[in-house]
């Protein structure tokens, strides 16, 4: 035989297991088929029947397979009537509510203890139930992963055990705080049942949701049929013009002009994607609060009462339990705080015993193994020399005395008091998945996703920071002192396509720039990772013809091929004594205008009469240099501080090809060593109007002594050349609106500039290698 893919095997598994918690075969019988799939050896004779059932299975994978007519549906079922008989389970469920439980607390150690307990959830944990277990070049993740099994067997009763039920092939994916997996039919309840339970359990407090039901196997290819097959919407109804232009019908397919796009269209929709939506839905109406059937109510989160005469917490919500008294302010824990305070400890010093003060509380919970996001970013260094030799430059030989820093006010210390909050996410993943049509091309998406996410953080990291020397630490109790070196920098989460970081302000930008930028390249293959293959074609078929119609500089962009998924950025530039809630709060809201932004770049190309996409990142940024800077939101703030007329006195977002033209704008700025007062007061005056501001802006720099030519190259002839002759207008930007009887309206990146003058650092910024190893998986 032919070796089997793992999709293939986990449908085999399923259809050999039976539709009862009892498998109709013996489990010597199954495991001995399961490892003959692997191998591709003869499996026993008394599941030989499943192999012709998968194959005939694996064949309705391709488009030209697809059953057009229901009598030829029919005649496939009647064939092979297992596909119709058997079921299968598929179950969905995570986290949710996440940055509510990691953000509860305002300390770092409390916040990577947060982080570190979910990932540990969904990357070691929940693969644990299905006998996966993590490779990891300095940790032996197996007698953790035997401990959940008995955990699982314990609280599911089963004969044979829960466990040996589920076998890796099974998980379709498990990354970005959510799983995806197939199941016996039978353990549906019980699976999603101990995803929950598992999730509250280890944290306590953290929301988690999880849902499942059991399809019959031929509708993980076909999509959801009715059980009278006779009374199936199949493609020739569909097909029919008042059936697909029928409003709930093109609510639910979509909408189609002419009769040739149906079968595509139908194709598309009658797969795998419909049981995933449908899940998705009832993952929905689940964590709202509605009751499921045959499932203990979610309705009441998990809380802990207080006494008004009892000792609170820290974040003054629950009942402290124990009282640190050799630790700086001698704080008070809750059972909550005091496990995410050991794990953030776990995770910062990796090291396995447990330490004095937790002793003391007298808790019998263990963390388990925690290989915190640094670690993973240090094996990638130390499997990728040219980028470790980007991170390390001459402190290599010192590295393992560089620190990590236990609170924002030490990592705010290598970079003038400001740090940086970068919270990043990807666009257009809902539209794509949406063309997903098989569990198979759900599993290689996922896994592309999550190595194009993860490798874009470590070479952003890798070219733009380095070990810092720390000064100015005045807490005699630190464990950290002036002179020791740090990482300057804080991953609070990788997952999937979402990124949190917390990072010195004069790198910030940078690192969100490449960040985008490399996201992009490792899924277009230009950046090729050792180990590591992206399957999935992510390309978009037609170049982009006139890139410089998406950009607002004037420097000309050769026409190139976009990727169809992209990275946007939120960046919030603000003080290290900044409240985390509310520094996230803003992190957020500067996201989704960034997203936003996205969403618009489009235009109509009158020639080919077709509506022209920009898929490309974007990134919104914000310079909160005082707390009560902002009373609101900061899209009201813009509104009413920085909107004058016509006049717009910022530019925020910026596309990525955008924002490395705005650094090179403020570099050349910088080395024409502007002088400050004159930079405040061209910003004073923008609010005067436009010719006011470019009077005073061009009587400075004909003042400047040096770097006249760079910033005119650099900033007026890339932002600000007039539309109507060849002139500047410097330091506005001139947006006309063709077409329309709006006025011009005119903007600028002057005030932005002048914010991040002395922020911005450009030493020591490297190009990123065209290839990079991969670590362990």
């Amino acid at each position: 035989m032919d070796k089997m893919s793992s999709i293939s095997i986990a449908i085999a598994w399923c259809l050999a297991w039976g539709d009862e918690k009892k498998p109709q075969h013996d489990l010597s019988v199954l495991q001995k088929m399961h490892q003959a799939l692997m191998s591709g050896e003869q499996v026993p004779e008394e599941v030989s029947f499943v192999i012709d059932a998968v194959k005939q299975w694996e064949k309705l994978k391709k488009p030209e397979n697809f059953p057009n007519t229901l009598e030829n549906l029919k005649q496939l079922l009647e064939k092979y009537p297992i596909l119709w008989e058997s079921k299968i389970g598929l179950v969905y469920g995570g986290a949710t509510k996440i940055k509510q439980y990691v953000f509860e607390e305002s300390k770092l150690p409390d916040i990577r203890g947060a982080s570190a307990l979910l990932d540990r959830i969904n990357l070691v944990d929940l693969p644990a139930f299905f006998n996966v277990i993590p490779q990891a070049s300095n940790c032996n993740y197996s007698i953790q992963c035997q401990e959940v099994r008995k955990w699982l067997n314990e609280n599911f009763d089963n004969e044979p055990k829960f466990s040996d039920g589920l076998i890796p092939e099974l998980i379709i994916y498990s990354t970005g705080g959510n799983i995806l997996a197939f199941c016996p039919a039978a353990f549906v309840d019980n699976l999603a049942n101990a995803i929950e339970k598992r999730y509250t359990e280890e944290t306590l407090t953290a929301n988690s949701c999880a849902v499942g039901e059991s399809f019959r196997i031929i509708e993980t290819r076909l999509g959801l049929l009715k059980n009278n097959i006779d009374e199936t919407f199949w493609l020739e109804k569909y097909q029919q013009q008042e059936v697909y232009k029928h409003s709930l019908v093109e609510a639910y397919f979509g909408k189609i002009t002419e009769v040739s796009q149906a079968i595509e269209n139908f194709q598309k929709h009658k797969s795998f994607n419909e049981l995933t939506t449908k899940l998705a839905i009832r993952f929905n109406q689940r964590r709202s609060g509605n009751d499921s059937e045959n499932r203990p109510n979610r309705s009441y989160p998990p809380m802990f009462e207080t006494h008004p005469y009892l000792r609170r917490d820290e974040s003054d919500k629950r009942s402290s339990i124990s009282h640190l008294t050799h630790f700086a302010g001698q704080p008070y824990l809750s059972e909550t705080l005091t496990r995410k305070r050991r794990v953030g400890d776990r995770a910062k010093t990796g090291d396995y015993r447990t330490p004095k003060w937790y002793q003391e509380t007298g808790l019998k919970w263990e963390a388990g193994i925690i290989e915190g996001w640094l670690d993973k970013c240090e094996d990638f260094l130390a499997n990728n020399p040219e980028q470790s030799q980007a991170y390390y430059g001459i402190n290599y030989r010192h590295k393992k005395e560089i620190k990590i820093p236990q609170s924002l006010t030490q990592l705010s210390k290598v970079s003038q008091g400001y740090i940086a909050y970068i919270y990043s996410d990807g666009n257009n993943m809902g539209g794509f998945i949406q063309n997903i049509r098989t569990p198979e091309k759900y599993q290689e998406f996922s896994k592309d996703v999550e190595n194009a996410t993860k490798y874009a953080v470590y070479q952003a990291l890798a070219y733009n920071l380095h070990p810092r020397e720390i000064k100015g630490i005045t807490e005699p109790e630190s464990k950290i002192q002036d002179g020791d070196l740090i990482h300057p920098f804080e991953i609070i989460t990788i997952g999937g396509d979402d990124i949190l970081l917390i990072v010195p302000a004069d790198k910030s930008l940078q690192i969100a720039q490449m960040i985008g930028e490399q996201f992009e390249n490792i899924l277009l293959g230009k950046v090729k990772i050792s180990g590591v293959t992206i399957k999935g074609n992510y390309q978009v078929e037609e170049k982009l013809s006139e890139p410089n119609k998406f950009h607002r500089f004037c420097e000309k962009i050769s026409e190139h091929y976009q990727c169809k998924l992209s990275m946007s950025s939120g960046v919030l530039i603000t003080a290290y004594n900044t409240p985390i809630y509310y520094a996230e709060k803003l992190t957020t809201q500067l996201l989704k205008s960034a997203k936003k932004y996205a969403k618009t770049l489009k235009y109509t190309d009158q020639q080919k009469q077709k509506e022209i996409t920009y898929y490309g990142g974007t990134v919104d940024f914000f310079t909160m240099k005082s707390v009560t800077m902002i009373s609101s939101n900061i899209e009201d703030f813009r509104k009413q501080a920085l909107n004058i007329d016509r006049l717009k006195l910022y530019a925020a977002p910026y596309t990525i090809p955008e924002l490395d033209k705005f650094l090179k704008s403020i570099h050349a700025l910088k080395e024409a060593d502007f002088p400050k007062s004159q930079l405040y007061q061209v910003r004073s005056f923008l609010e005067r109007g436009r010719r006011t501001a470019s009077l005073n802006y061009y009587y400075f720099r004909h003042r400047l002594k040096k770097g006249q030519d760079a910033l005119k190259a650099n900033f007026e002839d890339i932002w600000c050349p007039a539309k109507t002759n060849k002139g500047n207008i410097a330091p506005w930007m001139c947006e006309i609106k063709e077409n329309t009887m709006e006025e011009s309206k005119y903007e600028t990146i002057w005030r932005e500039m002048v914010d991040l003058y002395d922020l911005i650092d450009f030493s020591d910024t490297k190009s990123p290698q065209p290839s990079i190893k991969e670590t362990a998986p």
